[in-house]
């Protein structure tokens, strides 16, 4: 589950914020020009972005003024406006000093703040950012007149249909999963108008003469094949920032969220703690099952709060016993379901086929999803792509089904479980089709 959304008070707006993680270090997080804050929680390797970022700070993540959850305003907000939103949910959270880290306009209002508020500031991070975004004499980089105008007919003709996506990672472009996902990130985002707001804003912003003036440790990185902002834009601001240190990554992703997130997060955590874990300390490969109840709603309504509460009494110790008997970790209640890991898939499936038929002495139905692929162990708790995939599977699953992935049919090969091919489904929020399979006989 994603943290809870809360609001801060800046000039009497209403900026939305959330904070996730209770690591010794402060780290707020500048959202580029798409972004909501709710909304980013739905893309797997966003949440992932996110976490692992949570699990060596304290993160503060919020929407800028006039877009996302965020108070809509009249004009383009100034620079003084969107520094006061960070004060101000820095204040509410009882942030005294923290780093900041900005992506893309993100990063420029971010360099602006260190410059502004020194003694706010323990080190600075800039993602695929830029000291201004359209040429000039001396700095030969941004966007063209052209492209500015495309710009501004995509949000007067197109805006919500996701097709930004190419500008923003061209390689994934034709994945209508994300591209699904990236319209409705659009639509979050605000209208049209005030789109056209912050594109404004981007255009007229220019911090090159404060760059010389920032004193925090900064680290910027850039993507050697942005398609957006070019590397010039990078080298830029870490030339002109004293005693900044520039990381250029391989790749053409403007955003550091969409797919190859591992180097950006691992690199961020170095120069914010001193020191980088190893990666799979805290990643493991394991068998992910999710359970329903069919219908609970109903069910509970029929029955009356009393009733209902002895006969989920019933369902979670039928379940906890099976999961003792096959092996399997109750890593936490989802609704009236369960969320379990196991080591193995073939004790998954048996455990999965032992509920559902426990369940129907009880008079209830179920579904069942297994996945088998990567997790990352969030203290009690399991976070990563595998656990997404494995929830989508389940809510493919028709009454009383056990539905797999194709990953967990491949790898029970021998064990004489017997499978019907369900066909290729697009889940949710993943890239791609995926081929599901029901569970016909263990």
């Amino acid at each position: 589950m994603q943290p809870e959304t809360r609001y801060a008070t800046s000039d009497g707006l209403s900026v939305a914020y959330k904070v996730v993680g209770t690591g010794p270090r402060d780290l707020v997080l500048m959202s580029p020009f798409w972004g909501q804050i709710e909304h980013l929680w739905e893309l797997p390797s966003c949440e992932r972005f996110l976490r692992r970022l949570a699990s060596f700070s304290r993160l503060i993540m919020f929407d800028k003024r006039g877009s996302g959850l965020s108070d809509r305003v009249s004009g383009t907000p100034s620079a003084e406006d969107r520094m006061d939103d960070i004060r101000a949910v820095m204040e509410a959270v009882g942030s005294s000093r923290a780093t900041l880290f900005g992506m893309s306009e993100g990063g420029t209002l971010c360099a602006l703040f260190a410059a502004t508020y020194p003694e706010r500031i323990d080190s600075l991070v800039i993602y695929a950012g830029a000291a201004r975004f359209t040429p000039a004499a001396d700095y030969p980089w941004g966007l063209t007149k052209a492209t500015i105008a495309a710009l501004d007919e995509y949000s007067r003709t197109r805006w919500g249909s996701g097709g930004m996506l190419g500008t923003i990672a061209p390689a994934v472009a034709a994945d209508e999963g994300l591209r699904r996902w990236f319209g409705q990130l659009e639509r979050l985002t605000g209208p049209p108008s005030a789109v056209r707001d912050l594109l404004r804003w981007n255009m007229e912003i220019d911090v090159r003469d404060v760059l010389s003036t920032i004193r925090a440790p900064t680290l910027v990185i850039h993507r050697t094949g942005d398609p957006t902002l070019e590397i010039g834009h990078g080298r830029y601001l870490a030339e002109h920032i004293p005693g900044a240190r520039l990381l250029e990554l391989p790749g053409d992703e403007h955003y550091p969220y969409i797919r190859d997130t591992e180097p950006v997060i691992s690199a961020v955590e170095e120069f914010v703690t001193g020191e980088l874990r190893l990666a799979d300390h805290d990643r493991v490969l394991a068998t992910v099952l999710f359970t329903d109840i069919v219908g609970s709603t109903e069910r509970a309504a029929a029955l009356g709060d009393r009733q209902w509460r002895d006969l989920l009494e019933r369902h979670h110790l039928l379940v906890r016993r099976e999961l003792g008997h096959f092996g399997g970790r109750e890593v936490k209640t989802v609704g009236d379901g369960f969320l379990a890991t196991f080591d193995g898939p073939a004790r998954a499936v048996r455990c999965a086929c032992a509920i559902r038929e426990g369940v129907q002495t009880l008079g209830v139905s179920m579904t069942a999803g297994i996945h088998t692929g990567e997790c990352e162990l969030l203290d009690a708790d399991i976070g990563g792509i595998a656990v997404h995939i494995a929830a989508r599977v389940e809510a493919e699953a028709e009454p009383g089904e056990v539905l797999v992935s194709s990953t967990v049919k491949d790898l029970v090969v021998g064990s004489g479980i017997a499978f019907a091919d369900r066909g290729s489904r697009a889940l949710k929020g993943l890239p791609g089709e995926w081929r599901l399979f029901k569970v016909d006989g263990v």
